[in-house]
């Protein structure tokens, strides 16, 4: 009995064994016990096993079949037929030459030898089993064409979606930030400051002190200092974005919908930076540190190193606060990198390009932004800078959007809520670090 037949045996049997606990149950008007469900699905997965092994013996079977007939073909005058075949078909000529280098290899002639007749012809038992010895081809396999693979190859899809770059934002983390529950915030900053402050000798009488006396020959009389406050009030405002999208793209890419919650809230945060630093306060606009009235500024003075010690020395002596960082453009943190004794030739003032670890001018670190404007650096207290979160920034879906819902289109929309304002103004000192 051949292997084909006895396996097609032995699936018979488990389908009938399935069919017949199946059949017993019903008959009885029952579900399956647990004994029977083990045995109905052990002998359904040893019938799904054997089917299996049934289509592989009968792909060996027409594997053996063909080459019983290449053989045979051999034996007569298809080699002849073959080798005389012209063809101005550059890809048939090809799988011509390559059919040839089979059939005339010493693996190929090695392996039929035992199976010549004495009339040239091969006779290949049934059952023997036939294999030659590795086959050396120098043929091209080619596709559609004769220098492509053509529809050999098959794409790779690496789930990669590269992004344009973004610039790296630092002025949040530099910043106060904090929380309002509110659509406005306000805050007391004191405007002026008289101190007064002197020794005071003893008093040598008890009598009244008239108002308009000027000094104090009696002794005991305080100076008076005074303090000026001001109410400051700012606004939260909204800063969003949003992109359409159809409803087939975000069901068909499952990526796509985190992809769109990052770039909006990337948006976002830009366009925060961009407020935080140089929002003008008009409209919508939230009021940024450059354009905040009361800051101090300092001229470019002999080269960016000299420019930044003396925003630093107006920081301490006018606006009473350690300063505790420098903003800088890319291009103008360049230049302090490359700064070098004696111009080109000597080295770096810095600690040139092997440096480790975080930047600082004048022991203060060093933050890019491209948000500031080339040739301008701020030298501050940047507590004195606050945020208030309203609203953290989120991404919200939908196609309640003009004609969107007839169109399968969706909103995706980006948003957050923001105010902000510089507690202390002279504590901020805009520095030009560049040559007009």
């Amino acid at each position: 009995m051949s292997k084909l037949k006895m396996l097609q045996d032995a699936a018979q049997a488990a389908a009938k064994s399935a069919r017949e606990i199946a059949e017993k149950a019903d008959a009885e008007g029952r579900s399956l016990n647990e004994t029977e469900r083990h045995d109905y699905d052990e002998a359904m997965a040893k019938g799904r096993d054997l089917l299996g092994q049934i289509k592989t013996a009968k792909d060996d079977a027409d594997v053996l079949d063909q080459a019983k007939a290449l053989a045979s073909d051999i034996g007569g005058h298809a080699l002849e037929d073959l080798t005389l075949q012209k063809s101005a078909d550059n890809t048939e000529r090809r799988m011509m030459n390559l059919g040839m280098s089979v059939v005339k290899s010493d693996q190929y002639q090695a392996m039929i030898k035992g199976f010549t007749r004495p009339d040239g012809s091969v006779n290949i038992p049934d059952r023997a089993s036939v294999k030659s010895d590795p086959i050396r081809l120098k043929s091209l396999f080619t596709g559609g064409s004769a220098t492509s693979a053509g529809a050999f190859v098959v794409p790779e899809q690496t789930g990669i979606v590269e992004m344009l770059g973004r610039r790296p934002l630092t002025i949040r983390d530099l910043i106060s930030v904090r929380r309002t529950g509110s659509d406005t915030v306000e805050y007391v900053r004191q405007t002026a400051h008289t101190n007064a402050a002197a020794p005071v000798p003893e008093a040598t009488s008890s009598a009244p002190i008239d108002g308009t006396t000027v000094t104090n020959t009696i002794g005991g009389l305080k100076p008076e200092g005074s303090w000026t406050f001001e109410r400051v009030s700012t606004s939260v405002k909204t800063i969003a974005e949003w992109v359409p999208v159809t409803k087939r793209a975000l069901a068909d890419a499952a990526q796509l919908e985190d992809l769109i919650r990052d770039e909006l809230s990337a948006d976002l945060a830009e366009a925060e930076e961009d407020q935080i630093l140089s929002g003008d306060g008009t409209g919508e606009n939230l009021t940024g540190i450059l354009n905040t009235s009361g800051t101090q500024t300092q001229a470019f003075d002999t080269d960016i190193f000299t420019s930044v010690r003396k925003a630093i020395t107006k920081a301490k002596v006018v606006g009473r606060v350690v300063p505790n960082g420098v903003v800088l453009n890319p291009v103008d943190m360049e230049t302090v990198d490359l700064a070098r004794e004696n111009g080109d030739t000597g080295k770096f003032i810095g600690a040139g390009p092997f440096t480790m670890g975080p930047r600082t001018l004048w022991s203060l670190p060093i933050a890019e932004s491209e948000a500031v404007p080339e040739g301008t650096g701020i030298v501050a207290d940047f507590s004195k800078a606050v945020l208030w979160d309203r609203e953290d920034a989120s991404v919200t879906f939908s196609d309640s959007h003009a004609d969107f819902f007839i169109r399968n289109l969706v909103a995706a929309l980006g948003e957050e809520r923001v105010a902000f304002g510089v507690t202390r103004p002279s504590a901020v000192v805009e520095t030009a670090v560049a040559a007009a």
